[in-house]
Formats: C-alpha cells, structure tokens, sequence
C-alpha cells in the first residue's frame, strides 16, 4: 500500500464535555520531576475519526471515514462540520483517512486529505488538496490518483515536512510537492516513491530531525521506522529485525533498513505523534502511539538523537478501546480519538504540576 508524506506531506497508510477528570495510573512510576495525569472525553457519539490534526487556528482539526471534515472547539468538545466529500467510498478499513495542513495556513489555507474511491467498479485512493476559505473547502485539487486501495491493509496517512513535501503511506511511502509533481531529488528517476518494503504503515511524523512510521505487521512484529531516503524495509521477505537464517542474505544484499523497535505479539500500532512540550515533562521527546489491540496510548521515550527507543510506557489501557490517532497542542495537551466503530470519542490527557 502506499505510504501517505509527500513533500510537506507524507500519506501513510468522541466526546463528553461534562465528564470529569480522572487519574490515570502510569507504569512505570513517574520521576520526580514529572507531572500527575489526568484524562477526560471532550466529546463524543463520533463516527469512526481517522485523523486528529491541531490547527494554527487553535482547533482540532479531524476526519470520519464517513467522508466529513470538522473542526473541534477544545475548550467546548464542539465539533462543526466543514466540508463533506460526496465520493468517499468506505468499505472496511477505506473510506477518508489521512488529513494534513499546509504549514504556512494562515497565509496558504490548504488542507491536503486522502481518501478512498470508487473508479469505475475499481476500489482506489486518491489524495485532494483544497483551499479553506473560514468556513468550508474549495477548489479541490487532485494531486495524486488511481491509488491502490484495499478493504484491508488500507493505512493511509500524510505528512507535510519542513521544505514543503507531502509524504503518504501504503506500502511504500510517496513524497510529492504541494502541488502534485515530483521532486527532482526522489532517489528514482520520474517516480514518488521515497522507500519501499513496507507492509501495514498507519502513523507518521516528522521529530527531532527524522521521520518515523509505525507500521503493523502480519502475525508478528509491529515495527517502529525511522525513514530513510530510497531505503528498503524489506517486506515480504523480512519481518522485524533481520534475525532470522533466511533473512541474513537478502537483508546484507538489499541493504535493508531495520526497525528502531518490534514486537512480538503484535500490538497494533496507529497514530503517533512526537512530544516536546512542557506540560507533561515526562513525556519531553517522546514518539506517542495509538494503539488499536490493547486499546491504550503508549510513550516510547527517544534517545537523545533519536535513533532509538530508551524507555517504553503504557497508559489508559483497555479504558476507552481501540485508539486511533493523536495531535498535541503547543502547550501540550494530549488529543486522541478512539475507533471502536459507535459512539467513538475523542479524549483529552493533561499533566497537572504540583
């Protein structure tokens, strides 16, 4: 499948206001220094939310595989349609998926979505940019279309990087300009694609100078990637780590690129997003992850680099269900939508400071 992130962005592939604040229980204990967590549901009876995206405009910005964009008022749980897209097909694991603004909005209001469509009887993807005029969408572009889509395997996020390429998700991961065409500098010639040997990717997000997708696999390792320019991931033949007797040859001959982590069982990793902020100082550069199978929100504290995973936590277990993805505003509360299929939820985690 393809990988949502082109250049500026890369594809990959809930609410009750009146509910009070809740402790939540971290594992391991928290330092000293660290801040006490509480977690709410800022709204609810949400259908299915794919992407949670923080605006410049201080809201959330959010997709339902149904085929409706909203923005969500943080301070209310409100959340306000604005704009539908008549040609979403959902079927299964399809429907609208990944969301990405541009990073300059207030002076470029683009919003840049992928979504999957029926063409001619043929289930696919494609990938629209729109311009927002403050209250719904226009103009809408295609920049990229006759996709593969799947009823399964559908994982399909976007991400826009710091020099304005759009990156997405679906067994390779795409990079494009903003405006559709390709880079000059894509490591083959006259193609989007940036790696390949990617099975299931669901999460992507620039950090700390790299780029990581979290990826599923088929009945064992899960896998965190840091992406590489050109880099073979190694899938069909490697699962994981290049661990195994039959895996030495072709990992060394193909210059495979190998997880920063796996697991075995399986845990279903979605949405992630990169944490930096002062409001929970525990949680200061840290990859977080949603996770559909076990239904909570792990940290996987980095390295001071980055290049690899120091520390591995787990929060809100089997509380809310299945989590799907997560934005963080910039004073550091935590957004994450769950995808349980009725009633789904948007949660907010905070850090109260003593």
């Amino acid at each position: 499948m393809i990988i949502r992130k082109l250049i500026g962005i890369i594809l990959i592939i809930s609410f009750s206001s009146c509910a009070k604040h809740k402790p939540v229980n971290p594992n391991p204990p928290n330092p000293a220094d660290s801040a006490a967590l509480t977690d709410k549901v800022l709204t609810d009876q949400l259908t299915l939310p794919w992407e949670l995206v923080w605006g410049p405009d201080n809201f959330i910005w959010m997709t339902e595989k149904r085929g409706v964009i909203s923005r969500v008022d943080p301070a209310t749980g409100i959340a306000s349609p604005v704009f539908t897209i008549d040609d979403v097909q959902i079927s299964s694991e399809g429907g609208l998926l990944g969301m990405a603004l541009h990073p300059q909005f207030e002076s470029t209001p683009q919003v840049f979505v992928a979504y999957n469509y029926s063409n001619s009887g043929v289930y696919q993807e494609k990938i629209v940019r729109y311009n927002y005029n403050g209250t719904t969408l226009t103009d809408p572009k295609v920049l990229l279309d006759n996709l593969s889509g799947g009823n399964i395997h559908n994982g399909c996020r976007l991400a826009i990087s710091e020099d304005l390429k759009l990156f997405r998700l679906n067994g390779k991961i795409l990079r494009i300009n903003l405006d559709g065409s390709i880079p000059d500098d894509n490591p083959f010639p006259s193609s989007a694609i940036w790696t390949f040997g990617h099975r299931n990717p669901q999460g992507l997000v620039f950090a700390a100078g790299k780029l990581y997708s979290s990826e599923h696999g088929p009945d064992t390792d899960d896998e965190i990637n840091i992406i590489g320019k050109g880099a073979n991931y190694g899938w069909p033949t490697v699962r994981g780590f290049c661990d195994k007797p039959e895996e030495s040859e072709f990992c060394a001959n193909n210059e495979v690129a190998e997880p920063i982590k796996a697991w075995t069982p399986t845990i279903a990793p979605s949405g992630i997003d990169y944490y930096n902020a002062e409001g929970i100082p525990q949680f200061k550069n840290s990859l977080l992850v949603a996770l559909l199978k076990g239904s909570k929100l792990l940290q996987l504290k980095l390295s001071e680099d980055g290049s690899g995973i120091v520390q591995e936590s787990e929060f809100l277990s089997d509380k809310y269900g299945r989590l799907r993805d997560i934005c963080i505003s910039p004073q550091g509360s935590i957004y994450i939508c769950t995808s349980n299929g009725t009633d789904d939820k948007i949660i907010e985690l905070n850090g109260v400071i003593d």
